[in-house]
């Protein structure tokens, strides 16, 4: 399994981001629907959004807030065409971790990559600026994801360009062009990109869990932070 292979090799990854998501002003920041401070929230104001994740750093004492894997979050009423219809069950489940920092912020390449696929997704509630990059490690070809960027720098890239190790290779995008969310990086691991480019699920249905969680394993084998 993906997993597996990444947990042996969890002692050559660099940082994903200049910054120590081990220190103590990194928290974890909950949107599932046992925080009270979501029901009240209108999430589709993103200014208003962007006004709760900082009521939510502020009451930890933090700076950037980090989480959201195979979290069954609520925050994805806020764009229900993309996230679900009512003739279906809603995709909530999150595959991905989030960190939640300044706008602006560069993102590193953890390991050796090729850039696989980059695309615009624009519509509202979307990744905006996204990033798929390529990986090879023992024989074995898996990719990582990077969602909500800046326009500028990511469509600077092409697919086939070489990315080395701890290059900053993109920027955390603003609202309301990292597809109008409050500033954060959306970063996942994915096994196999089942034919798709430029784009690919960051959520689930909960009933699917078990398969997403294979297909997608945990970012923080990468990671590494300790409020994961």
């Amino acid at each position: 399994m993906l997993a597996d292979l990444l947990e042996r090799h969890q002692h050559e990854f660099g940082p994903v981001l200049p910054v120590d998501l081990n220190a103590p002003d990194v928290a974890r920041l909950d949107f599932t629907a046992a925080n009270p401070l979501l029901q009240q929230a209108d999430l589709r104001d993103t200014p208003a959004f962007e006004e709760l994740v900082a009521r939510l750093l502020e009451a930890q004492n933090a700076h950037i807030g980090v989480g959201g894997y195979l979290e069954n979050r609520v925050i994805y009423r806020r764009s229900p065409g993309l996230f679900g219809d009512p003739a279906v069950p809603a995709r909530s489940l999150h595959l991905g971790v989030d960190v939640w920092l300044r706008a602006g912020t560069p993102v590193l390449a953890p390991l050796d990559a090729l850039v696989h696929s980059v695309q615009d997704n624009a519509n509202f509630g979307d990744y905006g600026p996204t990033i798929i990059l390529q990986h090879q490690l023992e024989s074995t070809t898996f990719y990582t994801l990077y969602g909500h960027l800046s326009r500028r720098e990511t469509l600077l890239l092409r697919p086939g360009m070489t990315i080395s190790k701890g290059d900053t290779f993109t920027e955390v995008g603003p609202a309301p062009e990292n597809g109008d969310w409050p500033p954060h990086l959306h970063f996942q691991v994915i096994a196999d990109l089942e034919g798709r480019s430029g784009d690919f699920p960051g959520v689930g249905l909960v009933a699917e869990r078990e398969k997403w969680a294979a297909l997608c394993p945990d970012p923080n084998l990468i990671l590494q932070s300790q409020w994961l």
